[in-house]
C-alpha cells in the first residue's frame, strides 16, 4: 500500500515505515504529524485517484528531528561590470516516519 501526499509544494510517494524529508514543519521533535492532503492511494482494491485530493484519506506520521541541507553556493556575477556577490544558502527540513496510511 502506498499513497502519493502533496506538502511543503512538492509530491512524495510513501509507504508505512518510510523516512522522508520534507519542507521544514512547525511541529516539535517526537510530535505526530497528519497529512490530509492526499492525492492518490493504492490498496489491494486498486488505486484511488482523487479530484484533486482523495475524500476522507490521510497519511500520519511523526517527526524525527530537524536539520539543515548541504550548502549550495549562489553566486551572481555580470561579465566587464565588476559585479560579483557570492552567498551560501541550506535549505532547512523535517525528517518524518510514515506511522500509517489510512483510506
Amino acid at each position: 500500500m502506498y499513497a502519493i501526499i502533496e506538502t511543503g509544494g512538492k509530491q512524495y510517494k510513501v509507504q508505512e515505515g518510510d523516512v522522508i524529508y520534507i519542507e521544514k514543519l512547525t511541529a516539535a521533535e517526537g510530535d505526530s504529524v497528519s497529512f490530509d492532503q492526499v492525492l492518490a492511494v493504492s490498496a489491494e482494491g486498486g488505486l484511488k485517484i482523487g479530484a484533486p485530493l482523495v475524500v476522507g484519506a490521510t497519511v500520519s506520521g511523526k517527526v524525527d528531528g530537524h536539520g539543515k541541507g548541504e550548502k549550495i553556493i549562489v553566486y551572481k556575477y555580470k561579465a566587464k561590470k565588476n559585479y560579483r556577490r557570492k552567498q551560501g544558502h541550506r535549505q532547512p527540513y523535517t525528517k518524518v516516519t510514515i506511522e500509517k496510511i489510512q483510506a
